[in-house]
C-alpha cells in the first residue's frame, strides 16, 4: 500500500510573495557560460486551488521549489524509505519531466513523459545514491492549450515504524491574535487534523486566547481536539513542559509537536514531519524551518549547530542566511542541495517523540534561551538524533528588529548557555565558553550597556548557587529583571519627538554596508589594539561635563555598534525596533567596578567548574523530570 509523504501545494492565502517557495517562479538558460533568467512562467493567477495549478500554453514550470520538491538526501539517510513512487495527476497535453541532484547541485534529467487527456503518471525512483545530497522534482510543460495540474504526491511502500498519533503545543503569552489564526488554519485543513490527538494551547498571559475575537468558532470547529491550559508565566520552557507533560498522559500521541505562538503555519509540513518521524529508523526530533512572517520568501534557520569551542549556537552556514528565495530559488542554491546535519533545531516548530521524551525527561527550567538546543543536545547524548526536514517550516517573526542581548533576556542568554555548557561541553574549564563570555561583557561595558552587564552577574552567581534556583526562581525572575531596568538610563526609551534631547555633535553618518550583512569591525592585531585604548579610555577617563548634560551624539541602531559606540561619551541610539531613542551614558565608576566583577565572577566558576559541572549533572534528572515540573506548574 503506497502512502503519502509529501503532497504538492500551494500558498493557502495566494499570497504572491511566497510563490517561489512553491514553484519556480523563473526559467533559466545557459548564455555563454552564465545563468540567465529569461522569462517569469509561475505566476499567482495560474494557481487554481491548494493541490492544483495550470500551466499556461507554451509555457514550462518547475516544481523545484522548497515546498514542492523531494529532499530525498534526508530520507535516505534516516529513514526505511527505499523507494518513493511520484504521482502526478494531469489534465490536457504536454510533457512530465522528473530531475535529480546531487549534493553539488549538480542538475540530471530521470524521465519524461508525454501526457494527454485526463492522465496519471507514476514515476518509481530509487532512494540509493543521495548519500551527501540531493533532491528530487519534477517539471510540466504544455503544448498546444494549458496544462494543468490536478494533484501531485511523493509516496512510499514502506512500513511505518511507528503509526501514532501526534499532539501539538503551543505557549503563549499575550498573542491571542496569532493563535486564534493558528487554530483557524487548522480547522480548515481536515487531512491534518486525521493526524492530530489533541492541541495544547499554555496561556501564560492576562490577555486570554479564549477571551478572542473568533476563538468561538475555532474551538467548535476543533471540539474536543483543543484543550485550553491556563497557568502563570513559566517562559517558554515552563510552557512547552507542559505540553510534554500532557502528552505523557495521552494514549494515542505517539509525538508533541512544539509551535511558537507568532507564527503562520504551513498545515503541509504537519503532515510532512510526522511522516518522516514514522519512518524514521530510530525516534527522530524532526525540526521545521523558520521564514520571515514580515518577509515571507526569506529563510533564516536551515540547519542549527552549537560550536563547541565558545559553545555557541548558530547556523551551520551562517554566511548563507538570511536566503531570499527571490534572489536565488534552490536550483541555482547550491548549498542547499548538500545535507546538513543539525545539533538542535528551535522550538517553533519541533516534533518530539513520546519516546525521547519518556527517557530524557521534560525541558530544562531555562524561562527562555536555549531550552530547544540544550533538549537536542541531552537527547543526543541518549542516542536520539535531530533531523531539520526540509519542505518543513513555518513563518515566524524575525529577531531583525530586535535586541534582545541588551534587555532583560540578557540574564537568560548569559545563564543558559553556561548552565548548557555545564551539562554537554566536552571541555575542561569550559573550553572557550568562559573566555568568551568575558569578551561579551567587555563589549557591552565598553558600549555603555551596563544593565545588560548588571543582568548577567546575576545570572553568574545564581549558576555559583546551584541548580536549585532554577524551579525556584522561574515564576519570579522576570518581575526582578524587568524592576532592575528603572535604575539604568540606556532602558528609559524616550518616543516623543518633542521630549528628545539635542545632541553636542548631531547625528553621526557611516557607510551603509550591504544587507544582511552588517557593519565590519577590527580583527587581529587591530582587534587586540583597539580593546586595550578603549578600556584604558573608559578606566582612566571621565567624561566630559558637556556630554553628561546632554548626549554628545546621535547614532543610528545599525551604527551603534561594538567598534564605533566606545568612542563617544554619551550617545542617544534608535532601539532596535525604531519606535524610540534611548540615551546612553559612560560612567567610569560603573565600568570600573562592573569590569571588576566580571574577572572575579569568571575566575570563581572557571576554577569551580568541575565542581559546579558535576551538581547540574546530577541535579540533571531532576529538575527535568515531570514530578518536579509539577510543582512548578502548580506555583500560582
Amino acid at each position: 500500500m503506497w502512502t503519502a509523504l509529501q503532497n504538492v501545494v500551494f500558498p493557502l492565502d495566494r499570497d504572491p510573495d511566497v510563490l517561489p517557495l512553491y514553484s519556480d517562479p523563473e526559467t533559466w538558460t545557459v548564455i555563454e557560460g552564465e545563468s540567465v533568467k529569461v522569462s517569469s512562467n509561475a505566476h499567482i493567477d495560474n494557481v487554481l486551488g491548494r493541490h492544483s495549478a495550470r500551466v499556461p500554453e507554451g509555457r514550462r514550470v518547475s516544481f523545484a521549489s522548497y515546498f514542492n520538491a523531494f529532499p530525498a538526501s534526508y530520507w535516505q539517510h534516516w529513514t526505511n524509505v527505499k523507494r518513493v513512487r511520484l504521482e502526478v495527476e494531469t489534465s490536457g497535453s504536454g510533457t512530465v519531466l522528473v530531475y535529480r541532484s546531487n549534493s553539488q547541485g549538480a542538475q540530471q534529467r530521470v524521465e519524461s513523459r508525454r501526457v494527454s487527456g485526463v492522465s496519471t503518471s507514476t514515476f518509481d525512483l530509487p532512494l540509493k545514491t543521495f548519500g551527501d545530497g540531493g533532491w528530487y522534482w519534477f517539471e510540466l510543460e504544455a503544448d498546444s492549450g494549458d496544462l494543468i495540474l490536478s494533484r501531485g504526491a511523493w509516496l512510499t511502500d514502506a512500513k511505518q515504524k511507528q503509526a501514532g498519533k501526534a499532539s501539538l503545543g503551543t505557549t503563549t503569552f499575550n498573542k491571542p491574535d496569532y493563535c486564534v489564526r493558528t487554530l483557524d488554519a487548522l480547522a480548515q485543513s481536515p487531512e491534518v487534523l486525521e493526524l492530530i490527538d489533541r492541541i495544547f494551547i499554555i496561556d501564560q498571559g492576562n490577555e486570554k486566547v479564549a477571551d478572542e475575537e473568533g476563538f468561538d468558532k475555532v474551538s467548535a470547529a476543533l471540539g474536543d481536539q483543543l484543550e485550553i491550559i491556563t497557568q502563570a508565566n513559566l517562559g517558554g520552557s515552563g510552557g512547552f513542559s507542559r505540553s510534554m507533560a500532557e502528552t505523557l498522559k495521552r494514549e494515542d500521541s505517539d509525538f508533541l509537536i512544539l509551535l511558537d505562538d507568532d507564527v503562520k503555519i504551513e498545515p503541509e509540513s504537519i503532515l510532512r514531519a510526522v511522516a518522516f518521524a514514522r519512518h524514521s529508523k530510530n525516534p527522530t526530533i524532526v525540526g521545521g524551518h523558520m521564514f520571515d512572517l514580515l518577509n515571507r520568501p526569506v529563510l533564516h534557520a536551515f540547519a542549527e549547530i552549537v560550536d563547541q569551542g565558545p559553545f555557541i549556537w548558530r547556523p551551520q552556514h551562517r554566511e548563507y542566511f538570511p536566503h531570499d528565495f527571490r534572489t536565488t530559488n534552490l536550483r541555482q542554491t547550491r548549498w542547499m542541495h548538500s545535507r546538513m546535519d543539525a545539533d538542535y533545531n528551535g522550538w517553533w516548530f519541533c516534533l518530539i517523540p513520546k519516546k525521547v521524551i519518556q527517557e530524557i525527561g521534560l525541558s530544562l527550567p531555562a524561562f527562555i534561551k536555549w531550552d530547544d538546543s540544550e533538549y537536542s543536545l541531552r537527547a543526543r547524548s541518549k542516542g536520539f538524533h535531530t533531523v531539520s526536514l526540509p519542505g518543513v517550516a513555518l513563518w515566524h517573526v524575525s529577531w531583525l528588529d530586535k535586541d534582545d542581548s541588551i534587555d532583560w533576556q540578557a540574564y537568560f542568554h548569559a545563564r543558559n548557555r553556561i548552565v548548557a555548557g555545564l551539562l554537554h561541553s566536552p571541555f575542561p574549564k569550559s573550553g572557550g565558553l568562559l573566555r568568551d563570555s568575558f569578551r561579551l561583557d567587555l563589549k557591552h561595558l565598553l558600549s555603555m550597556q551596563y544593565y545588560a552587564v548588571t543582568l548577567r552577574h546575576m545570572a553568574l552567581r545564581d549558576i555559583l548557587n546551584g541548580p536549585e534556583h532554577m524551579h525556584k526562581t522561574l515564576p519570579t525572575q522576570l518581575s526582578i529583571l524587568r524592576n532592575t531596568a528603572s535604575s539604568f538610563s540606556e532602558m528609559q526609551v524616550i518616543r516623543k519627538q518633542d521630549d528628545m534631547p539635542s545632541t553636542n555633535r548631531g547625528k553621526q553618518v557611516f557607510p551603509i554596508d550591504p544587507p544582511f550583512s552588517g557593519p565590519k569591525g577590527p580583527r587581529g592585531a587591530s582587534l587586540a589594539i583597539f580593546t586595550a585604548k578603549m578600556t584604558l579610555r573608559h578606566w582612566f577617563t571621565s567624561p566630559s561635563a558637556r556630554n553628561r548634560k546632554r548626549p554628545e551624539v546621535e547614532l543610528a541602531k545599525r551604527d551603534a555598534t561594538w567598534f564605533r559606540t566606545p568612542h563617544y561619551d554619551s550617545a542617544l541610539i534608535s532601539t532596535a525596533d525604531g519606535s524610540g531613542k534611548s540615551w546612553y551614558q559612560r560612567d567610569r565608576a560603573t565600568f570600573r567596578r562592573l569590569l571588576r566583577e566580571s574577572l572575579s565572577l569568571h575566575k570563581q566558576l572557571r576554577d569551580n567548574w568541575s565542581s559546579v559541572r558535576a551538581s547540574y549533572q546530577r541535579a540533571l534528572p531532576e529538575i527535568t523530570s515531570v514530578g518536579e515540573w509539577n510543582k512548578t506548574f502548580t506555583q500560582q
